[in-house]
């Protein structure tokens, strides 16, 4: 008898967006004018003024060692149903829709890459720490290195750090400053992705993808080249590669997340599954 196999329902759904075009480019990331404006204006404020050498370092010893959690991929994953960025000026809804849809633009281009997919699902799972706890100016937002002078292309520079008492302190007032490579505003969220990246991965490029895409000034505005290793130089390729999912992707189509739980539950199975210590 021959079997009829049905068309995989993990297929129903693609962004109906092409990253590689021009049109609407222009629309994403306005941070002079739009509804979302006052709330992702006070956000950055927070971020910009609460930021600082001595707070980061704070935050990277009290979530650095991967013992604050234990939970599966998916049921970080979930928790970010309950999450809506207030750094975003694009989107209005649930982050968890945000990781299908970036995930599935990287599908849609890159079938051949399923490591490439599962970091797109994966990529904000930081941002648990908000649902956690931390105040989302601690978590997202973009990432702007701390212990040196703030560059033009961070959001909002000339009205946001002017009162962040690191500004104060002649030691981090320099390009380089005492900044010795530490991140900011957005480092929380990416610092705790790192167990899914140390998981199953040997590759390189996924783990500067979930470190360093929310590293706008960096992969975007071409600042703090200063700061960058070789290795740092080699990977931005990917980075910015990368970042053309997880931005051009967010619309108001919304994906049908059930449907595609299954085909990206493989992947987790196959590069990061089980219990994770995060």
């Amino acid at each position: 008898m021959k079997v009829v196999v049905g068309p995989d329902p993990s297929l129903v759904y693609r962004p109906d967006v092409d990253p590689e075009a021009d049109k609407d480019k222009d629309s994403f990331r306005n941070y002079t004018s739009g509804p979302l404006l006052d709330r992702v204006f006070t956000t950055y404020k927070l971020m910009h003024t609460s930021q600082t050498v001595d707070f980061v370092r704070r935050k990277h010893a009290q979530f650095g060692g991967f013992s604050h959690k234990e939970m599966t991929v998916m049921e970080a994953l979930d928790m970010l149903d309950g999450l809506v960025d207030e750094s975003d000026p694009d989107v209005d809804f649930p982050n968890s829709f945000h990781a299908f849809q970036t995930a599935e633009g990287i599908r849609k281009a890159h079938p051949d890459k399923d490591w490439f997919q599962l970091v797109g699902l994966l990529h904000d799972l930081g941002k648990v720490l908000a649902v956690l706890g931390e105040p989302q100016w601690a978590v997202v937002g973009d990432t702007f290195p701390v212990g040196c002078r703030p560059q033009a292309s961070v959001v909002f520079c000339d009205s946001t750090f002017q009162d962040n008492p690191d500004l104060q302190d002649p030691r981090y007032t320099e390009e380089v400053g005492g900044a010795g490579g530490g991140a900011g505003a957005g480092a929380g969220g990416a610092q705790l992705g790192h167990p899914v990246a140390r998981a199953g991965w040997p590759l390189p490029q996924a783990f500067y993808m979930i470190r360093f895409h929310s590293f706008y000034p960096w992969h975007t505005g071409g600042d703090y080249g200063q700061l960058c290793s070789q290795q740092d130089l080699a990977m931005l390729p990917w980075v910015q590669e990368f970042n053309k999912f997880d931005l051009y992707t967010k619309c108001p189509d919304l994906p049908d997340m059930d449907r595609l739980r299954p085909y990206y539950q493989g992947l987790i199975d196959k590069y990061c599954p089980g219990v994770l210590h995060w």
